[in-house]
């Protein structure tokens, strides 16, 4: 199992520069809107936004995660939602994704939250990991996707 550390955003903002390159090389979203987002982060106590990393033994980063109010959906209701997991390939099947889910989750728990929604077509993962389904929802460019939905303690 691989124990690198998570690296909140909130925490060390030094690498918010490098975490919104990486996370918009993934996802192809701007890097402008990963800044944005991060720097909203920085605020102590709000919960929404956070963004983890995970770098590797040479400060690399192996994976990421974010949580947001709205994944480019039309129901703000459903919020917070996890977004933007991703994990190196040379990095998967170790457990990182699922650490990061959990941790997320667990900082949401202590500030309060008791519900959080993603959006995703990996339905499998996403249960073994606690999820289960919302229902499928619109998106933002009008197709509909698969909401998941944890319960928190």
């Amino acid at each position: 199992m691989n124990l690198n550390p998570i690296l909140s955003i909130r925490n060390h903002p030094e690498l918010m520069e490098k975490a919104a390159r990486w996370f918009s090389g993934k996802w192809g979203v701007p890097v402008e809107a990963y800044l944005a987002s991060m720097r909203d982060s920085l605020s102590p106590e709000a919960a929404v936004p956070a963004w983890y990393v995970m770098p590797d033994e040479r400060g690399e980063l192996m994976a990421g995660l974010g949580v947001i109010a709205n994944d480019f959906h039309k129901r703000p209701d459903l919020t917070p939602n996890l977004c933007a997991l991703y994990v190196e390939l040379p990095f998967r099947r170790q457990g990182i994704a699922r650490r990061l889910l959990d941790h997320a989750c667990m900082e949401l728990a202590r500030k309060g939250i008791r519900t959080v929604y993603l959006i995703t077509g990996h339905t499998d993962f996403y249960e073994h990991c606690g999820f289960t389904f919302y229902g499928l929802i619109e998106e933002d460019d009008g197709n509909l996707i698969r909401m998941y939905c944890r319960q928190l303690s």
